[in-house]
Formats: C-alpha cells, structure tokens, sequence
C-alpha cells in the first residue's frame, strides 16, 4: 500500500489513516505486504507521487511479486495510467478499494444496482477511449460482484446503463416509500441505528433481536470488518405484549444513509466509546445527519463497547445509554430508553 503525507498533517493522524486503508485492504480479502510513504507538499499531478518514489515503488513491487498497488486517496484517470504503464501492475486506489468491498457485500437488489451504478460511474471518465477495454480496471482485491467484469465498454452504453439503473433504483425507493407510509399508517413505530462503521450497529441489532424479536436469535451477519453491513435489514421487535417497534439496522458508512431512514422515529446514534477517536466520529456521524434533515430531538447516543473499557466512561450527553451489545450490559436500561422516547410506557 502506498500512502502520502501532506504538509500539516500529524504523524498520529496520518498513522490512523494508514491503519483504516489497511483495515480496508484487508476487509477486501487482502493481505499487506509492504507499504510506502512519501511527504509531499501536494501530490503529483501525473504520478500522484514524485518520480523517484515511481521507481522505488516499482523496484518494491518486481522483488515483492503482488497482485496489487493500493493508494491512500483517489487517483485521476490521467495518474491511474501512468502508474499502471510505469508499474506494469494492477493499481488500485481507495475509491475502487472501497466499491469494490461494497461489491462483495451487496446481498438486496437495491444493494447491487448501487454498486453497480457507483462502479460504472467511477469507471466512466477513466475509459481510454471509446471501446477500449478497461485493462486492468477490474473490482479490487475480492474480485467478485459488479466490479470484476472486465467487458470492454464504451462511454456509450455505460452512460445508458447508468440511466437504466437509476430508473431501477427509482422504482424500488417509491415502493419502499409505499411500504413506509403503510407502516405509518398502521401506527407502528421506527427505529434506526446508524454510526461510524465498526461502531457495533449490527451487533446492537443481533443483540436486541436476540432479546425481543420473535424468532430470538441473531439476524444479520456482523464482525470487526470494516463496511460488513451494505444493505439495510428491518425486524419488528416486541417491547411488550401491546408494544412494537420496528428496528432497522443500516449501512456502515454513514455517508450513504438512505435518507428515508432518517425519517424514523427514532435514531439510535451507535458510538465505539472504545475507539480514541470517537467525539471526532461522532461529529461526522451528527453532521451527515444534520445535512439529512434528521431532528437532534430525535437521536439517542447510545455508546456501546464498555466492556472494551479499563475504567468507567464519563458521561457524554444527556439521556445517552452506555452498554456492551456483545456481552448484554445495558440492553435493558436501552430497551427501557427507547420506550420511553416512543412515548409508549
């Protein structure tokens, strides 16, 4: 992997960049083998990095044999072919790392036109020309889903099949909106659990579904992988014999939220009280949602992983609940808080 440190940037920060790209890498089903860094002042309009590191790189490259080169940002069409021609290596940057994780993971319908519209999207100003093949513009590291088709598109039937999925993805929001007025209509109310990725959004819901949810037991897929959630999953959980709620556990990357789930009820706002970095994360998270339209009276912090803690946590907040979705703690006072947020004690 090959990362670049900019001028002001702090060697804490940029070590916790690197990290993440690696965490990526490996999410993707890779493995690192070595990693480059460069500072620079800004990158390098037609290599992204200097000349000498080009060389440095490719020497790196011809002794370590990898399938790929994985750059921290992403990369311009014009810089990708320079890279791939010096290199002579399939080159990858976060973009098409991250797309293609999403690649993998897509289950729903919906999941993969997404995926398939972003990848087409990506792809379509880095064509080298009309019908020529994508090289090696093949998915990631995971090769699998929409990304690894290597078929030799022109800008022409991409520019169509991207407005064929549009009208796709149109079809299936306005029934998803049906089905959301539907539920409303019979009085049901929602619940949403977003954050950061890794955050233990999907580990809360397994949790809470384990606990109120017909079937009692885990129903979505979830571990330490970076964006292992993609589509959304909803289960009506029982909070009491007259009570239910629906609960819908949402994409990792808070980024690309549907903004229809804003519109629950309730926002259960998953916080990594673990993580150092946190209150950094929890203004992304609270900035995204505020560009929703989310209402703040409508969020609940609810800061998981305690157990991960050598001492108590300082309260952050009023009204937030602190627990552990992998060892229970706090479930209850959770369940309780939602109750009463609903108005339906």
């Amino acid at each position: 992997m090959v990362g670049m440190k900019l001028d002001g940037a702090g060697s804490s920060g940029f070590e916790e960049y690197l990290e993440e790209l690696r965490g990526l890498i490996e999410a993707a089903g890779g493995q690192v083998l070595a990693s480059l860094v460069q500072a620079r002042r800004k990158p390098e309009s037609a290599s992204y990095i200097g000349r000498g590191k080009v060389e440095e790189l490719k020497h790196l490259a011809q002794e370590l044999d990898p399938d790929a080169v994985v750059f921290d940002r992403e990369l311009s069409p014009i810089q990708l072919r320079n890279l791939e021609q010096a290199l002579d290596i399939k080159v990858i940057d976060r973009t098409m790392l991250i797309l293609d994780i999403f690649a993998q993971r897509a289950r729903s319908r919906e999941g993969k036109l997404q995926v398939e519209l972003a990848m087409l999207q990506y792809r379509l100003p880095r064509l080298r020309g009309i019908g020529t093949q994508l090289s090696r513009l093949g998915a990631g590291i995971g090769t699998r889903g929409a990304g690894e088709q290597k078929l030799e598109l022109d800008r022409r039937y991409i520019r169509r099949r991207i407005q064929e999925i549009k009208k796709q993805i149109e079809k299936l929001e306005a029934t998803r909106e049906l089905h959301r007025k539907q539920r409303q209509r019979s009085g049901i109310k929602t619940v949403s659990l977003v954050g950061y990725t890794n955050a233990g959004k999907s580990t809360l819901f397994n949790a809470l579904c384990c606990i109120a949810h017909k079937s009692g037991s885990e129903q979505v897929q979830a571990d330490q992988r970076l964006f292992q959630t993609l589509d959304t999953t909803t289960r009506r959980l029982d909070l009491s014999r007259h009570q239910q709620v629906l609960l819908t556990d949402t994409v990792g990357f808070i980024q690309e939220l549907p903004p229809a789930l804003v519109a629950a009820d309730l926002l259960l706002h998953v916080i990594d009280i673990s993580d150092r970095h946190y209150l950094d994360k929890i203004r992304v998270v609270e900035e995204v949602l505020e560009e929703l339209g989310a209402e703040k009276d409508n969020i609940l912090n609810v800061f998981n992983k305690v157990d991960l803690l050598e001492q108590e946590p300082q309260t952050v907040g009023h009204g937030a609940v602190y627990l552990s979705a992998r060892s229970g703690q706090g479930l209850k006072k959770l369940l309780q808080a939602i109750r009463q947020r609903l108005d339906l004690d």
